[in-house]
């Protein structure tokens, strides 16, 4: 592949075809020039966003409507009780722990918001030991993927001088006695050439006290450098297992040691040939959840000594609707189903018969389910577009769920509803579509529609509660969250339905969706808006360039715009088996190049109003897609739609992003979307 330079215009030949990439010196940060302009473009946006007169209103509304508290879900380790605390408007949430759920007096573990004053520290993972006594933890910062682990003695509660480094995509495995654990992290800068820093993964053994010096090398495979390995226990401690994965692929294998017979890595699922992940075992007999030869997923046994495929065995069949996860608790299987969307959980016994149904309600999503193997109650996390998370306790017992934590009523929901309908995109394929607004809308064509999208690796958009969509919603809006294929809400199948070459298909059923909406009469282009964050920013950039007619405001949040390029930075070649290698494979680079958000806009095009927002220090999809998309559209868009670019400092992809950076950033999205679509806005009454 030939690349040269024309008067500062870097251009490609890819398989025959040049293309330009003029803004290719906005990929480096660390340019004054790209520093300036960044800064001259944050002012553009600022002033604009400034001078629409009920900004502060939108964001005291917001501001009070977050302030609530807001719970994890509880789990159990030795004596006490742990789970995350956000009293309303904290930064970050606390790791408490209580022997008491009931009680007040809860004791604090980790404080991140005493770690730096920008509130922009998280707690990314936490491992117990079996007796409690000790936990590991990774804190990351500025939303990087990197974390740092930590291990705290949790009798003494203070720190040890434990310091692990070069991690990312961690897991923790402790060893029965709480004494040590294995790991995996990625090299130490310096010893790996520059781009392979998120590659040649490796296991270590880390001895509590010691110097990450001191660690032992367990395994590594780096014939096969893009390879990551996580380590984790059998129920019984005899057995460390890898789960071994390549980006986001939806395969993986699994290795384990016997660490009592000792020698090397047994290669247990290791053909490629599905995804499987480990939920227990009773002795030799593992359970996994596997979506081999069962596009909605199944529970199988493999039995060590015969670990044939036809020896396999089938505890829960493949259902109609997609298993999401499983987990052992009570000696039985919780299996949480998705059901058109959202979910359900069943409970089986180990033998595959079903016992019991847990009543929750529809149109929900369950964050979290806790719980060992040999306790009998559990704590479920579950969400809505209308409430909050509830936290219930489920006895085994009685089958009785019991709400616990305090919850507080943020608005009557009396007068509120969602629906779901099923529409058809361009294919015929019938899409779902959640619509969360108020009841008794009037079906005018003059609603503000907010339409959401995803559609890619295997991410179920499911229901979920926020108090910017409360705002949409009690201001008259309709809250509008398509299904679209490359999702997982429907298995493998639709899944792959919308990746490689099928990518097209996810934005067919984006598109269809907008146009259901206005031909139904819930709304009309200038009152539609499309909105979508890193995949889902593809998504808005693809569809806003295909279809710039059909929306009246477009927010594409952190997105992937350039599709020729993006595996060469940070964690993009994860991505190759949903998207494609453009530079590699001529057949990728045809599909890729024709629905490139960068690569499609087209000069003289009238795009709808745009908001585009990324963060600076965002190290899974890095900056510079947003920056060259909005100069790109910047210099070919004509009339008078503005075309913004916001640029988070101190911030990543979203992860840990502190509360007063979340509350500013969707000020600024709501602040846009009222001025574009030209609503009246009035924080009593509601949309004019």
């Amino acid at each position: 592949m030939g690349v040269r330079t024309n008067e500062e215009v870097t251009i490609e030949n890819f398989h025959g075809t040049e293309v330009a990439d003029p803004y290719r010196w906005l990929e480096n940060p660390n340019d004054e020039k790209v520093k300036q302009w960044v800064d001259e473009q944050n002012a553009v946006t600022k002033e604009f966003l400034s001078s629409y007169e009920q900004r502060e209103q939108i964001k005291e509304k917001l501001t009070s409507l977050w302030n609530y508290p807001k719970y994890s879900v509880p789990h159990k380790e030795g004596e006490y009780y742990y789970f995350h605390k956000n009293d309303g408007l904290q930064n970050q949430a606390v790791f408490y722990r209580t022997k008491d759920l009931e009680s007040e007096d809860l004791e604090t573990v980790l404080d991140p918001n005493t770690i730096n004053e920008e509130g922009t520290a998280a707690i990314t993972n936490l491992s117990f030991t079996k007796d409690g006594r000790r936990l590991a933890y990774g804190i990351s910062l500025n939303g990087s993927d990197w974390q740092e682990i930590r291990v705290k003695n949790l009798e003494t509660m203070v720190d040890e001088p434990d310091l692990l480094r070069w991690c990312k995509f961690s897991s923790i495995a402790w060893n029965e006695e709480g004494t040590g654990f294995y790991y995996n992290r990625f090299p130490e800068p310096g010893t790996v050439s520059a781009g392979d820093e998120s590659n040649y993964n490796k296991v270590y053994y880390h001895k509590v006290g010691t110097s990450q010096d001191d660690d032992s090398l367990i395994y590594e495979d780096p014939k096969n450098k893009e390879l990551s390995f996580n380590p984790s226990y059998s129920d019984d401690y005899r057995y460390l297992l890898l789960t071994v994965w390549k980006g986001t692929e939806n395969k993986s294998r699994i290795y384990y040691k016997d660490l009592i017979e000792g020698g090397e890595f047994i290669h247990l699922l290791a053909k490629d040939d599905g995804e499987y992940s480990f939920i227990g075992n009773d002795g030799k007999t593992f359970y996994f959840v596997t979506n081999h030869d069962a596009p909605k997923e199944k529970i199988i046994a493999v039995h060590l000594d015969h670990p044939e495929k036809e020896n396999w065995k089938d505890v829960i069949s493949e259902q109609e609707d997609v298993l999401s996860f499983a987990k052992m608790i009570n000696n039985q299987f919780v299996v949480c189903y998705l059901h058109n969307a959202y979910y359900k959980l069943k409970v089986f016994s180990t033998t595959g018969k079903l016992l019991n149904e847990v009543p929750l309600p529809d149109f929900i999503s369950i964050s979290n389910v806790t719980g060992k193997k040999e306790e009998d109650v559990m704590y479920i996390g579950y969400t809505s577009y209308l409430t909050p998370l509830t936290i219930a306790k489920y006895s085994f017992e009685n089958s009785n769920l019991q709400t616990i934590f305090e919850q507080v009523e943020l608005f009557d929901t009396t007068d509120y509803e969602t629906i779901q309908v099923f529409y058809p995109s361009k294919d015929g394929t019938k899409i779902p579509m959640f619509l969360t607004c108020r009841k008794g809308l009037q079906l005018n064509g003059e609603n503000p529609v907010l339409l959401y999208g995803y559609g890619g690796f295997n991410v179920s958009l499911t229901p979920s509660f926020s108090p910017a969509q409360r705002l949409w919603i009690e201001q008259g809006g309709i809250y509008a969250v398509a299904n679209l294929r490359g999702g997982g809400e429907f298995g493998e199948e639709w899944y792959k339905a919308g990746t490689l070459e099928n990518k097209q298909n996810v934005f067919d059923d984006f598109i269809a969706a907008a146009e259901w909406l206005i031909a139904k009469n819930y709304t009309k282009t200038a009152k539609l808006a499309i909105m979508g964050g890193s995949n889902g920013g593809l998504l808005v950039g693809a569809c806003m360039t295909q279809r710039p007619d059909l929306y009246g405001a477009a927010v594409c949040q952190v997105p992937v715009t350039d599709m020729l390029r993006y595996h060469k930075f940070t964690v993009g070649r994860y991505w190759v088996t949903d998207y494609g290698n453009a530079e590699e494979n001529p057949e990728h680079f045809e599909f890729m190049y024709k629905y490139s958000p960068l690569h499609n806009v087209k000069n003289g095009t009238a795009y709808p109003p745009t908001l585009i927002t990324t963060a600076d220090t965002d190290d899974r999809v890095v900056p510079l897609h947003a920056k060259k998309f909005a100069a790109t559209l910047q210099e070919a868009h004509i009339g008078d739609n503005p075309i913004l670019l916001r640029v988070e400092k101190n911030a990543g992809h979203g992860l840990g992003k502190p509360t007063v950076k979340i509350i500013e950033e969707l000020t600024d999205v709501y602040t846009f979307l009222n001025k574009t679509l030209n609503n009246k806005f009035d924080i009593e009454t509601g949309y004019q």
